[in-house]
């Protein structure tokens, strides 16, 4: 996905909401009223002491294709939530993941654990939309949005008690993240032009780590190995998806991922 792709993608992904907003913005609006997110749950559970694991759910990936045919959200959610995860993923957008606010809404429904909102967030409704359908956190991916609007998305994420996983790929991304005060942080190491994944970018950023920010690593978490590495860079958590969505029980190998992960820490 190279940058001119994800610029697409925003720009997408930004007309889609605009369209949505106009059509149901009065309706949208009355939903969040009634919700109550929680992203400062979201934000402690990745805090706290030990291997953390955001957990996702989604049916298609764009580097690897369909994951998961039979694809059943909330159950998903439910074996993560008995596993031990920390929060839970679920992939919203439709046209590279084949995913839906209706997935969302379906796993809120299931499970009492802080979900992120991951998607190609590029308007303020979209973050409506993700108070509505039960989010307490959202995706910010910085190679996708100009600084000004990723301080507007933030302080609105904040006003609707959201919290922001703020993505970033390369140091310099994560030099403005950490300027404009971002408290989570996920690094991914997929290459945004070729979809590869090094895991060196996560070498690269930790020196720019500071007190105070939970950073997460994401993409190319394959084994419990893996965790155990990341961790010793100092990442509180990993975001997994694919590893998890192509195993035949996915709760019990995050399950095994958490035990394994976790041996010989304090």
């Amino acid at each position: 996905m190279s940058a001119s792709v994800l610029d697409a993608i925003m720009a997408g992904a930004r007309r889609s909401a605009l369209e949505r907003e106009r059509r149901q913005r009065a309706t949208v609006e009355r939903q969040a009223g009634s919700a109550s997110p929680q992203g400062a749950a979201f934000v402690s559970a990745l805090a706290r002491p030990g291997a953390q694991f955001i957990a996702e759910c989604k049916r298609r990936s764009p580097s690897t294709g369909m994951l998961v045919r039979d694809y059943d959200p909330a159950r998903i959610a439910g074996q993560y939530e008995s596993a031990g995860a920390a929060a839970i993923s679920v992939l919203t957008e439709p046209s590279f993941f084949d995913g839906s606010l209706d997935h969302l809404r379906a796993v809120r429904a299931a499970v009492s654990l802080p979900l992120l909102r991951k998607d190609f967030i590029a308007t303020e409704f979209q973050l409506i939309e993700a108070r509505a359908a039960g989010a307490d956190a959202v995706l910010l991916i910085v190679a996708g949005l100009e600084r000004h609007v990723i301080e507007e998305l933030l302080a609105a994420a904040t006003r609707l008690s959201l919290a922001a996983l703020v993505e970033v790929h390369v140091p310099d991304e994560a030099r403005l993240a950490l300027d404009l005060g971002a408290v989570v942080i996920g690094v991914n190491s997929r290459d945004l032009q070729t979809l590869t994944v090094s895991s060196a970018v996560f070498d690269r950023i930790a020196p720019l780590m500071k007190p105070g920010v939970t950073w997460v690593a994401e993409s190319g978490i394959r084994t419990p190995g893996d965790v155990r590495r990341v961790r010793g860079l100092g990442y509180a958590a990993v975001l997994i998806g694919e590893r998890f969505m192509v195993s035949d029980d996915p709760g019990e190998t995050l399950r095994q991922f958490i035990a394994q992960a976790r041996e010989g820490e304090s």
